[in-house]
């Protein structure tokens, strides 16, 4: 069932809400001025960036873009990216292409 979901309700930092459905991933994340995720690379998925409130630096495989409210950006998938906080914060939507749940490796084990 389709549920109307309002962005801008949920408070506080890090992952405010999120959603899976059999295609997609959605998740709304808030981060206080001047945190910053870690460098990393999503080799599976590209994903979009939306900016609901303030504004973040995201670099991407080494170049730095501003976006600011109502700016998205689409990472492909292979890239590096980080994302710093800005001065007042940021809220945002991420969302791509769901993945499969999460599989703990043995790696004590040889490889089959």
């Amino acid at each position: 069932m389709a549920e109307v979901i309002d962005l801008a309700a949920p408070q506080g930092d890090g992952p405010l809400w999120g959603t899976a459905t059999e295609d997609l991933n959605a998740t709304l994340l808030a981060w206080p001025a001047g945190h910053e995720v870690a460098e990393h690379v999503n080799d599976e998925r590209d994903v979009l960036i939306v900016v609901m409130a303030g504004s973040a630096s995201v670099t991407v495989d080494g170049a730095a873009h501003e976006v600011a409210t109502s700016r998205a950006l689409v990472i492909e998938k292979g890239c590096s990216r980080a994302i710093r906080a800005g001065d007042q914060g940021v809220r945002y939507l991420s969302v791509h292409r769901r993945r499969g749940p999460l599989q703990l490796e043995d790696l004590e084990s040889p490889a089959r």
